[in-house]
C-alpha cells in the first residue's frame, strides 16, 4: 500500500496513508487517485460544500468493504475545520464538519470519505435552508432518458412559478438532481411544502411519466420526485462527489444543453477533472442567486384550497407530523380495513 505521502490543498498539507490501497479493484483506482481527484475539483466542491453541515460516506477499504455514514464530527478533526451544531427529527444532536477549505475535502479523503453529503443550510443558520433540492429518481422501467424528460419540463415549471433558476446535475445513477438556491428565510417545512408545489405541478404536466407516490407499489413505471429529500436531517449527494459503485462515477454539475446530451457515465474519477480544468465549475455562479419561494407556497396553498391537497407522507424515521396523512401503506391499510 506505500508509504504516507503528504499532499497540498489551498496552502495547507495533509498527510495520505496507505495511498496504494485500492479503493475500486474494477478500474484500479487507489486512495491516492480518489485523494488527486479532490485536490483537481477542489474549488468546485468546496462550493458545493462551504459552510454546510457535512455527512461523511465513508468506505475505508474502498468500494468492497464496509461502510457507514459518520453525522458527528471524528474526534480527531483539526481544529481548522469549523463544526455546526444540528438536531435531527429524533431530537438528538450533533456537531457536524463545515468544510470553509479545499484541505478540509482531502482530509475527509484520508479516511476513506467518498461521497460528502452537505445539508441545504450553512453554519450561520442551520435551521434556514438556503437551497431548494429536487431529485429527479427513476423508477424500475424507467431510466435516466426519462429523468430528462422530467428535468426539462421542470425547468419550465421553476421559470413559471416565480422566475426561478435551477442548477441540473448528475446523481452519480440513473437520476437528475436539479438545485434551486433560495433566500434563507423559509423553515424546513416550507421548503418541503414548496417541493411538495413543485412534484405536483410536474406531476399534472406529464402524469404517465411523474408521480409524488411515496409508496413504491403506487409509482409505476414513472420518475419519482422525491419531495422527502427536503425534509430536515435528509441530503442529497454534493456535486463532484465520488459514487460508491465500481466504475467510480461522480455527481456531475452540469449545464442546461447538456441536460440529454450527457450521460452519467460520462463522468467518473478519470474523466471529471480534465473537464473541471477545462471548464471549471460550471455552476460556480450559484452562489450570486436567491430566489423567493413565495409563488411556489401560493402555489402550495392554492392546491390544498381548490383541490383539498394537503401535505404528504414523511419518511418512517420521523415523528408524527401535523396535518400528515396516515402513513400506512396502502396495501396494507386495505388488508387491515378488511
Amino acid at each position: 500500500m506505500g508509504e504516507a505521502v503528504e499532499l497540498e490543498a489551498g496552502g495547507r498539507t495533509v498527510r495520505l496513508s496507505s495511498p496504494g490501497k485500492v479503493f475500486f479493484p474494477e478500474r484500479g483506482f487507489t486512495k491516492l487517485d480518489l485523494a488527486r481527484y479532490y485536490i483537481a475539483v477542489g474549488p468546485g466542491i468546496l462550493r458545493a460544500l462551504r459552510d454546510r453541515p457535512t455527512t461523511l460516506e465513508r468506505y475505508p477499504e474502498g468500494v468492497t468493504g464496509e461502510n457507514f455514514f459518520q453525522k458527528r464530527a471524528p474526534k480527531n478533526m483539526p481544529d481548522w475545520i469549523p463544526t455546526a451544531h444540528i438536531t435531527f427529527p429524533s431530537g438528538r444532536s450533533a456537531d457536524e464538519m463545515c468544510p470553509t477549505e479545499e484541505a478540509a475535502v482531502l482530509w475527509a479523503a484520508q479516511f476513506g470519505t467518498l461521497t460528502f453529503h452537505p445539508w441545504p443550510v450553512r453554519r450561520a443558520d442551520v435551521d434556514r435552508p438556503d437551497e431548494l433540492r429536487i431529485d429527479l429518481d427513476p423508477q424500475p422501467g424507467t431510466d435516466y432518458d426519462d429523468a430528462v424528460r422530467a428535468a426539462h419540463e421542470l425547468r419550465s415549471v421553476l421559470d413559471e412559478f416565480g422566475g426561478l433558476r435551477g442548477w441540473p446535475k448528475t446523481s452519480g445513477g440513473r437520476g437528475l438532481h436539479v438545485f434551486v438556491p433560495i433566500e434563507p428565510n423559509w423553515t424546513f417545512t416550507q421548503v418541503r411544502r414548496a417541493a411538495i408545489a413543485v412534484a405536483r405541478e410536474l406531476e399534472r404536466r406529464m402524469p404517465d411519466r411523474v408521480t409524488t407516490k411515496w409508496w413504491k407499489e403506487e409509482r409505476g413505471e414513472r420518475i419519482f420526485v422525491d419531495y422527502n429529500q427536503t425534509a430536515r436531517d435528509r441530503t442529497i449527494a454534493s456535486a463532484y462527489s465520488v459514487r460508491p459503485r465500481p466504475h467510480a462515477p461522480v455527481s456531475a454539475p452540469l449545464r442546461w444543453a447538456e441536460v440529454g446530451d450527457a450521460h452519467p457515465r460520462d463522468f467518473d474519477l478519470a474523466t471529471m477533472p480534465p473537464r473541471f480544468a477545462e471548464l471549471g465549475d460550471v455552476h460556480a455562479d450559484m452562489d450570486d442567486h436567491a430566489f423567493s419561494l413565495e409563488a411556489l407556497l401560493d402555489l402550495a396553498r392554492r392546491d390544498e384550497h381548490d383541490h383539498g391537497l394537503g401535505d404528504l407522507p414523511y419518511p418512517p424515521e420521523y415523528p408524527k407530523m401535523p396535518g400528515e396523512p396516515k402513513r400506512v401503506q396502502p396495501s396494507r391499510a386495505r388488508k387491515d380495513e378488511a
